[in-house]
């Protein structure tokens, strides 16, 4: 974990040379997403956020569950939510989001965003106990939550997705949206959203 950068800027370099070579696309949904919504919605909307970030907290607290209610519930969008952490604290949190079951994680994506000011601060340790307290406050356990930070192959695929989602559409900050493969940038209002789906819905 104390090699975040290093190991970002190696994972880039080798990026460049093997990218060309893959025909794969991050426009492809997978089994290790977190999503919600139908798989047959019409419109698939992908998040690229990172946890520290107060613009992405914004969007989570003031846009997500009104464009969840209007759009995913009724089958309209299927929301995919895809780490960016641009800090060691990010990391961590989107390290500890993939080690709980999905059927909770959604709650404490929201929790993470919500509690942001007590846990991203500029010390590492500080960072890393005031994560676990939230974490066990919802029932992880310290064996559980040293054993999910500590896990360099979970780590490499979240900064893995980072470097894809900037080969392919150049994504660079957060929170960026991909709407069917077309790239929004910035927090977004749900006017705004509304006139992006009711578009692409109308066409």
């Amino acid at each position: 974990m104390k090699y975040f950068y290093l190991t970002l800027a190696l994972i880039c370099l080798s990026n460049l040379t093997l990218y060309a070579n893959d025909n794969k696309t991050i426009l492809e949904i997978t089994e290790d997403d977190f999503v919600i919504g139908s798989s047959n919605a019409p419109i698939t909307i992908i998040e690229y956020a990172s946890l520290s970030c107060n613009h992405c907290a914004k969007f989570h607290s003031d846009t997500l569950n009104d464009l969840k209610l209007e759009y995913v519930d009724s089958g309209k969008v299927r929301f995919v939510f895809r780490d960016f952490p641009f800090n060691y604290p990010a990391l961590l949190g989107s390290m500890v989001l993939r080690c709980i079951p999905k059927d909770v994680r959604y709650e404490y994506m929201n929790a993470l965003y919500q509690l942001q000011p007590k846990w991203v601060v500029r010390d590492n340790s500080q960072t890393t106990l005031e994560l676990f307290k939230i974490m066990q406050s919802g029932g992880m356990n310290k064996e559980d939550f040293d054993k999910c930070i500590k896990n360099t192959d979970l780590e490499n695929k979240i900064l893995q997705g980072v470097m894809d989602a900037q080969n392919e559409f150049n994504i660079k900050s957060t929170p960026s949206f991909l709407v069917n493969g077309l790239l929004v940038e910035g927090n977004k209002s749900i006017k705004d959203f509304r006139q992006i789906i009711e578009k692409i819905l109308s066409q």
